[in-house]
């Protein structure tokens, strides 16, 4: 069983600092840096047009495998090992990323920046959050996932000075930053895992279908954020024909939500239950994403942007606080956040593609985008009263856990 004993506050705090470092480093910057710099790998002539797509795609299947391989990683050395192993590479990374030698070298170095970000996001939960009081997981998950939104944050403030003073110097910068969060972070990882509840002799028992509902909630969540992520810049600044000025102070205001979202959602969390935040949050990101093709201001737009920014970082704590609500059993939280990290970056992935395809056969229709975008997310929304209203049947023939797992009790 897991240690109930209170820890000090000293640490608590340090291995939610190392979370977010690790956020921060792995996928923050690793992953959202690589926008603003896509038209300097252009103009510089490091690579065509359709080679940068491509690059900026390996960081997203990387991630995906990533997702795969963190936990047997884990098991053969540990949680803190991994973790210190995959911030290193993510640094190694950004370094060579500075030496345009081929694609092929940029695609593998952009391919392991992603496995080790897809393995970070599966272990650092289940490194840090044993540590913290239950009251205050959804609070401290929000912290650890706010390093993803100050590299979003920090893709549209950081990336444009160091452009200045060249493109491998900006390489280098990241690089020396991801050295200094490495090393900031290296101790404050936890010594040792807390003792583990016995993995269950029947799984499948033990699996409740409410997990398997999150994992396509999630999925459908990960489909609904890909257009705004991605052609939210494209969109004001060609689209509305405002210019890349104007694009750029939006995905400040993109990246202003991303930093607010994961401790918000957080908060939403511990005091509302994930399950009821889940349907807030997913309401009010279906409203703002089909609202985009009506923006009619710059006011309205960046309201909008606020609260599309939130998204992407903060429903990651939510879904994980709901695996915790779904599961008591440290060993099954660990194993469904993996499966519900796998089932996330697949969407993300094949999203991606989809989209960028379906922009390309549409003409650079934007607004197509986003409304399909929003029915992916009101899919996310209707799955739960979907799944009751199909397994409807006498509660005395159903047990109570299955019930509640599935939504029809609370």
């Amino acid at each position: 069983m897991l240690d109930t004993h209170a820890p000090p506050r000293h640490a608590v705090w340090l291995p939610i600092f190392a979370g977010l470092c690790a956020s921060l480093v792995s996928i923050g910057l690793a992953r959202f840096a690589y926008t603003p710099l896509i038209p300097s790998l252009i103009q510089a002539h490091w690579f065509s047009a359709n080679d940068v797509v491509y690059l900026g795609a390996a960081n997203l299947v990387g991630y995906l495998i990533g997702a795969l391989i963190g936990r047997p990683i884990a098991q053969r050395t540990s949680n803190r090992t991994a973790l210190r192993i995959m911030m290193v590479a993510v640094t190694l990374a950004f370094f060579a990323c500075g030496f345009p030698l081929s694609v092929v070298w940029f695609f593998a170095w952009r391919l392991l920046s992603g496995i080790a970000g897809g393995a970070i996001m599966v272990l650092v939960a289940a490194t840090v959050l044993p540590h913290v009081p239950a009251a205050r997981r959804g609070l401290a998950s929000g912290a650890i996932f706010l390093g993803i939104g100050l590299g979003i944050a920090g893709s549209g403030t950081l990336v444009p000075p160091l452009l200045s003073l060249g493109l491998q110097q900006t390489w280098f910068g990241l690089g020396l930053l991801a050295v200094v969060l490495t090393a900031a972070s290296w101790f404050a990882w936890p010594s040792g895992t807390l003792h583990e509840d016995t993995p269950p002799s029947d799984s499948a028992a033990a699996t409740p279908s409410g997990v398997y509902l999150l994992f396509a909630q999630y999925a459908f969540m990960a489909a609904g954020l890909v257009p705004a992520m991605v052609f939210l810049v494209d969109y004001v600044a060609r689209g509305l024909g405002a210019g890349a000025h104007i694009g750029a102070m939006i995905w400040v205001m993109y990246g202003l939500g991303s930093i607010v979202g994961p401790v918000t959602y957080g908060f939403l969390a511990d005091k509302l239950g994930a399950r009821l935040s889940i349907r807030v949050v997913l309401v009010v990101q279906a409203i703002a994403v089909g609202a985009l093709p009506f923006a009619g201001s710059l006011t309205g737009l960046a309201v909008l942007a606020v609260i599309l920014g939130s998204f992407p970082p903060g429903i990651v704590p939510l879904a994980l606080a709901r695996v915790h609500e779904l599961l008591p059993n440290h060993h099954q939280q660990q194993v469904a956040w993996s499966r519900a990290t796998v089932s996330f970056a697949t969407f993300q992935a094949l999203s991606g593609f989809a989209y960028s395809a379906l922009f390309n056969v549409s003409g650079g229709q934007h607004a197509l985008l986003f409304m399909i975008a929003a029915g992916a997310i009101v899919v996310a929304l209707a799955l739960e009263p979907g799944m009751r209203l199909l397994n409807r049947r006498p509660s005395d023939a159903v047990p109570t856990h299955t019930l509640i797992a599935a939504g029809n009790l609370k």
